[in-house]
């Protein structure tokens, strides 16, 4: 139901229906400014026309609304749900908005197998297995699957790697696995390490040790004073472990704590996660939404996002109370299948958690405003040296990646006033240029990116910076000159003689027009942390394509060849390189290869 806002509130008011669900705020050219939910529609929407109105965000909202788009739906739920929806499909200012919407980290254990294995993963539950987490970073993830691997050496390798074992790999040299690929050791106790993993990952490390120490002696008795050692090398690291943890209860407590920060423009939301009575970690995000200083906004805002994208603990500590928190419960109770409680009235232990999450937010907050503030700093002096004293809101860099000229690699890296914006960064397979052209290469590259700008389906920088010399500087302008985008500053950063950080020349437009910047200026850190994350992204894009390269095969796609003659082929010749210089006569000495097979492969190698 679109309705039409013309200074007639009373008028609206009449035709919203007294149902729950949701409204969509949008400005006269039908952009989503504001999506909200609603118990009762009729109720709600009139206090956003109070000229009393105490928020300064409702306000200026209200004096950019042209019309109202309204949802009716069944169920105060399912409305939730529907806001959830729509925030999320088209991100208005007004609301909060999550920057970040990448899963937290997991550890899993799967269990469809005679010799489970143990990874991190981003928690999409497609396998059979148990999830443990979620851990605030991939650091702290890698740490604990580390020490997993020194203590009960359960095997961490993909499964395709684990069924094509003929001998032991590194990670049982070094005493990290215990090599169940090639069966050196016995089912039953396998099992039991990976039961013993589990346990560490619920906390249970005393009833671990306790079990440890037993067996230990159990052994010792029986004079295997290897096995015995074993265990006594696994308890001491537990008991290592044991003592760096930060318990902070003896209360096996699984809870988030929320603390919130906020200076009106820019907001901290920090979630502390205490799981079997101890601190994993916490980590802060930076909501974005307009002009808001109500924490109770922000912090709904907030959670109505993150746990919809991720299962909470049956507790959550809030920051401020919610006047929606019944109804959130309610809706996480539905999604979940268990009940999860929203709690800010806290005392004891709780209280302490809350107070150090608050803490945690305002210190989020200062780090985050003076990294602001540096990043400012940067563009002003930026802006100063190449657009006469304008303020670039939008940098691209551009480099090209490839080892002598294999797997070739154009990366493309966005930043803003925000810093990196890793949504917009795009990466080029470069496959047109002859080997190691790395001029080809960047025209391509610049090609295939400015084409888009061009017909304005990616959006045009202040400055395009390219990692190169005169030649490359003088390539792209070739190129962007041939788009007719001619009002875009172009800069080349030509690495020095030893190739050392600081001794870059900048060209800037014109190749003779040498850019004059000291290496202490914020201007150029600037410059070299850009061009350093367009290598950056360049390299690992380059890797990851080699990688997938070297796992096919020259010998790929030739009619008649399948993978029984292509095994015969390689072992016959010792390698592609063999087969490359072999004759028509000597594939067909091959068994199972004719001579028309033969005239193909050679055929199909040379040409």
């Amino acid at each position: 139901m679109l309705i039409e806002i013309k200074n007639q509130p009373k008028s609206i008011i009449k035709n919203i229906p007294s149902k729950p669900g949701t409204y969509r705020m949008l400005d006269s050219g039908e952009k989503v400014l504001y999506v909200g939910k609603a118990k009762n529609l009729k109720k709600r929407i009139p206090s956003y026309f109070n000229k009393n109105e105490a928020h300064s965000k409702t306000r200026l909202l209200m004096s950019n609304v042209a019309s109202l788009d309204l949802t009716v739906t069944n169920t105060e739920n399912e409305a939730l749900i529907l806001e959830y929806s729509l925030i999320k499909r088209y991100r208005p200012k007004y609301n909060v908005v999550l920057r970040d919407d990448k899963s937290y980290p997991y550890i899993y254990v799967s269990s469809h197998q005679d010799f489970p294995r143990i990874e991190f993963q981003r928690k999409n539950k497609v396998q059979k297995g148990e999830y443990f987490g979620p851990y605030p970073n991939v650091m702290a993830v890698r740490e604990t699957l580390t020490e997993l691997q020194k203590i009960f050496r359960v095997r961490q390798c993909k499964d395709s790697y684990f069924r094509n074992r003929s001998r032991p790999c590194l990670q049982y040299q070094i005493k990290r696995c215990s090599a169940p690929c090639v069966s050196l050791i016995k089912k039953n106790e396998y099992t039991q390490d990976v039961r013993s993993t589990i346990s560490f990952l619920r906390g249970k490390n005393t009833s671990i040790i306790s079990e440890l120490i037993k067996k230990m002696d159990l052994q010792s008795d029986q004079q295997n004073y290897e096995e015995a050692l074993r265990y006594r090398d696994q308890i001491k690291r537990l008991k290592e472990i044991q003592a760096k943890q930060l318990a902070i209860s003896n209360k096996k407590y699984d809870m988030d704590v929320i603390g919130i920060a906020t200076n009106g423009i820019v907001h901290c939301v920090t979630v502390l996660f205490i799981r079997d009575g101890s601190i994993l970690g916490s980590k802060n995000h930076f909501p974005k939404i307009k002009n808001c200083e109500d924490k109770e906004i922000i912090q709904e805002g907030f959670i109505l996002q993150h746990y919809f994208e991720i299962e909470p603990p049956s507790e959550i500590i809030l920051s401020e109370e919610i006047y929606n928190k019944k109804w959130i419960e309610n809706s996480l109770k539905t999604k979940y299948r268990k009940k999860i409680k929203l709690n800010n009235n806290v005392r004891g232990n709780r209280l302490e958690w809350q107070e150090l999450a608050n803490k945690n937010a305002r210190s989020g907050l200062e780090y985050k405003l003076s990294v602001d503030s540096s990043i400012e700093i940067k563009l002003k002096s930026l802006g100063k040296l190449i657009l006469n004293g304008r303020v670039p809101k939008r940098m691209e860099c551009i480099d090209v990646s490839h080892i002598s000229g294999e797997a070739t690699v154009a990366s493309c890296v966005v930043f803003d006033k925000n810093g990196p914006l890793k949504s917009d960064y795009r990466r080029y397979n470069i496959k047109t240029t002859q080997i190691g052209d790395d001029y080809a290469a960047m025209a391509e590259a610049i090609l295939r990116r400015y084409k888009k700008v061009k017909n304005k389906a990616e959006k045009k920088p202040d400055i395009l910076f390219i990692d190169g010399g005169k030649g490359q500087l003088s390539k792209v302008n070739e190129i962007l000159k041939s788009l007719e985008i001619n009002d875009l500053s172009v800069a080349a950063i030509a690495k020095g003689k030893e190739r050392k950080s600081g001794d870059e020349t900048i060209y800037l437009d014109d190749s003779k027009n040498i850019l004059k910047v000291s290496s202490h200026s914020p201007a150029f850190h600037y410059i070299q942390q850009i061009r350093d994350e367009a290598h950056r992204f360049a390299v690992t894009g380059h890797r990851i394509r080699r990688k997938i390269n070297r796992k096919s095969s020259k010998l790929d796609g030739i009619e008649g060849l399948g993978s029984v003659k292509k095994r015969e082929l390689l072992k016959q010749f010792g390698g592609i390189q063999g087969v490359l210089i072999a004759s028509v006569d000597d594939l067909r000495k091959v068994r199972g290869i004719s001579k028309d097979l033969a005239v193909r492969i050679s055929n199909n190698l040379h040409n």
